[in-house]
């Protein structure tokens, strides 16, 4: 290798055109407005769920019909695009049936119109006063059941309308009424039913390549749109879509009533549309939590944005407008990326209400109810079910669950609160404290919270213990207030002083607080694991010799010990998870393909853990290139498990500095005897020919160049190897259809630096870590 060839890096003609990480970024070009096809097919899945449900609703309350179709665009297309919850779909909703279908009987529809844009203007006045972060503290629990509530709520409504007959008011109205209806079915309406929902379902698990081009479509719109042809070609007789004419609209009017009566209205109004609204954000951070991409919503934003959609609903002579959980549901189910979802949701109810009614009057009514009874199923969560079981909120669930569905949603919401609160005084208040001898050494065992209240049973229990005695006490809790506290610390103090020791364990046994020799353990504040032992030597003071490393005997011995170690203290902690694997099988995101060198730890540098890495380790971090009689097709044989059984989504080629093959490759001798290690490294020799290849770019790391030709070769060879990764037939399919992306990683041991591969680019750009709040924000 000639000497001068690392010079390359520092040519001026190259360097000029990289992109230096700390420059000022360009100034962006105007861009055309786009949207995703994300976006668009699940804007039309939820302009199919709002359409009818806004009708009926408007229905419901007793509101003119077109009251409902307002509240809808403008819930689309002021809230979607103000609203601080990106994803969450606006409109008129079924928890404010009740309350505006009161307010109207008692002050009228113009007056009531007036309350709603009164309400809006306080709910800009919450927005400004940030006050909207408090719906954070809701438990996850009484999220869930009120999504589960407000499904079961739907789902049986629409039901009647799938038999071929009309809903009622209330949940149990339907349910009195369902075995008369029963009696009573439609065949038609049932058949268009059934044939939405076997398209509904079967659409997404068709086989094949062309079921993955026809599950382009959005499922809802292909259910509706057969169920619609079929009743047109067999010429059915069903209740299909009528909208109403706008000749009759009546808009806001002056409010007129008692003012106090006014006022509580207004209140109230507000109240209802914000707790809903921003529990819905809640919910829609929950369920897109696990998206690339995707931030949290802001609150103080979102009250602000429904404020501003209710000013202008009730000006227009709209319905209140509030977040809707089940067309938010579906619009993160139907795959919706962004606001423009949300919005387009709007403007098609505009589009449908102005220009499309003798189309729309074609759809039946069943295939839309039955659109809208799967949703609802689906919003009752198995999942959910098992994390609260898990939990042991299971009841705060259920009292939501069931006080949605019999009493609405604000209601459900109130009890949930209350049975929420009851629970954690009781765990807070509910402690048992034991005390117990067990050869010889004295356990305290301390189950439940540790407060103020269980202070004079936990210093009674302490004092049962001898002066000299070995004693462990367990804290089978996860709170301790100060009070509790001192006495356990004062107590632990003046038994060590009389001779005694004291170990405190949490509920697992793992040891609070760190023994006293660990301080010297260098890895403690960066590592992930627990009781790591940490075997570097600490630095000598001038003039003696370093501390060596101690030797803890044999290899099998030291191996048995950190097993030992792995059961005592980390098994406890990851077996709830380890077991949920077992049950569900491995669904890695990622293919992460790297060097076999023991200094690279993959589940710390990139900070994962169980099940979430699919990783492939060998000499050099090569991939062979298909059918070369390498006589080891294992790298090829985990890319096809990984690419096509376990569909990960991304595979990283991680090369590293100080790599010993790249060094071996630059050293090698064309002569000499063919060792395995030799054959399998001349699959890294096109890594060699690409560096010495004057007509190619270089690799290089964003701010320096390489510091030698071996480092040079490290990133050489990563881009090297994603091309022979994209010659492996699955990895090239999947490619082309969009399910995989490729990356590239370095990572720099001695500094522990982590680069990335940008793009079609030769850089490697330095990886900045992130403070807490933008991790938050990132989440």
């Amino acid at each position: 290798m000639p000497a001068c060839v690392p010079a390359r890096a520092t040519d001026p003609t190259r360097t000029k055109s990289a992109h230096r990480p700390h420059s000022p970024p360009p100034v962006p070009h105007r861009r055309r407005f786009r949207v995703e096809a994300a976006d668009l097919s699940a804007s039309l899945a939820v302009f199919l769920i709002a359409l009818p449900l806004s009708l009926g609703i408007a229905l419901a309350t007793g509101a003119p019909l077109q009251a409902g179709l307002v509240a809808a665009a403008v819930g689309g297309l002021v809230a979607g695009r103000l609203g601080g919850s990106p994803l969450q779909v606006s409109g008129p909703a079924a928890g404010l049936t009740v309350v505006t279908a009161d307010l109207i009987q008692r002050y009228g529809w113009r007056t009531t119109c007036a309350i709603t844009v009164l309400a809006g203007v306080a709910q800009l006045g919450l927005g400004c006063l940030r006050v909207a972060r408090t719906a954070l503290a809701v438990s996850p629990a009484i999220v869930h059941g009120m999504l589960a509530g407000i499904g079961v709520t739907i789902a049986v409504a629409q039901l009647h309308i799938v038999l071929g007959g009309t809903p009622q008011s209330a949940v149990l109205d339907n349910l009195r009424a369902l075995p008369d209806q029963l009696a009573r079915l439609h065949p038609a309406a049932l058949a268009m039913s059934a044939l939405t929902l076997a398209v509904l379902f079967a659409w997404p698990r068709l086989p094949g390549r062309a079921g993955r081009l026809l599950r382009t479509a959005p499922g809802a719109l292909v259910a509706v749109a057969a169920a619609t042809t079929t009743a047109a070609l067999a010429g059915l007789t069903l209740p299909k879509v009528d909208l109403p004419s706008w000749h009759s609209h009546a808009l806001a009017g002056l409010p007129e009533g008692p003012a106090l009566g006014l006022a509580t209205a207004v209140v109230t109004i507000t109240l209802v549309c914000s707790v809903q609204s921003l529990l819905g954000s809640v919910a829609v951070d929950k369920l897109v939590a696990g998206r690339p991409g995707m931030t949290r919503s802001d609150l103080d934003k979102e009250l602000l944005g429904q404020g501003s959609a209710n000013i202008l609903s009730g000006a227009l002579g709209g319905l209140p407008v509030a977040g809707v959980a089940v067309r938010s549901s579906a619009n993160v189910q139907a795959g919706a990326v962004s606001r423009n979802s949300t919005m387009l949701h709007g403007a098609w109810v505009v589009v449908a209400a102005l220009l499309m009614v003798p189309m729309l009057e074609l759809i039946p009514l069943a295939a839309l109810a039955a659109l809208v009874m799967a949703v609802g199923v689906q919003m009752v969560s198995l999942h959910h079910i098992r994390t609260v079981t898990r939990h042991r909120e299971v009841l705060v669930y259920a009292v939501t669950t069931l006080g949605v569905v019999l009493l609405g949603v604000l209601e459900g919401v109130a009890l949930g609160v209350a049975v929420a609160v009851a629970v954690a005084l009781h765990r807070l208040t509910r402690t048992r404290i034991t005390h117990d001898e067990r050869e010889e050494v004295h356990h305290v065992h301390v189950r439940g919270q540790l407060t103020f209240l269980a202070v004079p049973r936990l210093s009674r229990a302490l004092h049962q213990v001898p002066q000299g005695a070995e004693a462990v006490v367990e804290l089978d809790g996860s709170f301790m207030d100060h009070a509790a506290f001192e006495t356990l610390q004062d107590w632990q103090k003046t038994h060590t002083a009389q001779g005694g020791s004291v170990e405190l364990t949490g509920r697992t046994g793992v040891r609070i607080a760190e023994p006293a020799d660990a301080s010297g353990c260098r890895c403690r504040p960066w590592t992930a694991w627990r009781n790591h032992h940490c075997e570097s030597p600490r630095p000598a003071p001038a003039g003696e010799q370093p501390e060596q490393a101690p030797d803890d005997g044999p290899s099998a011995h030291r191996l048995a010990q950190g097993i030992s170690t792995f059961q005592r203290n980390t098994a406890p902690l990851v077996r709830s998870e380890l077991a949920r694997l077992a049950r569900e099988g491995q669904q890695p995101s990622q293919l992460f393909l790297t060097c076999a060198d023991s200094r690279l730890v993959t589940s710390m540098i990139t900070s994962s853990g169980p099940g979430d890495l699919f990783v492939v380790r060998n000499v050099g971090n090569l991939v062979p290139l298909p059918g070369e009689e390498s006589g080891d097709d294992s790298v090829a044989a985990a890319i096809e498990y990984a690419v096509d059984v376990l569909e990960v989504r991304s595979i990283t080629v991680c090369g590293h500095s100080g790599c010993g093959a790249m060094q071996a490759l630059l050293n090698t001798d064309p002569g000499g005897a063919r060792t395995p290690l030799k054959r399998w490294l001349r699959h890294g020799l096109p890594s060699l020919e690409r560096m010495a290849d004057t007509q190619r770019p270089w690799a290089r790391l964003a701010g320096r160049s390489p510091v030698d030709a071996a480092e040079q070769l490290c990133l050489t060879n990563v881009l090297q190897q994603l091309e022979h990764l994209r010659a492996h037939e699955s990895v090239a399919r999947a490619l082309r259809e969009g399910a995989l992306e490729l990356h590239g990683m370095y990572f720099h041991v001695g500094e522990a630096q982590a680069y990335l591969l940008t793009g079609e680019s030769q850089l490697f750009h330095h990886v900045e870590p992130r403070d807490a709040e933008e991790q938050r924000s990132s989440a």
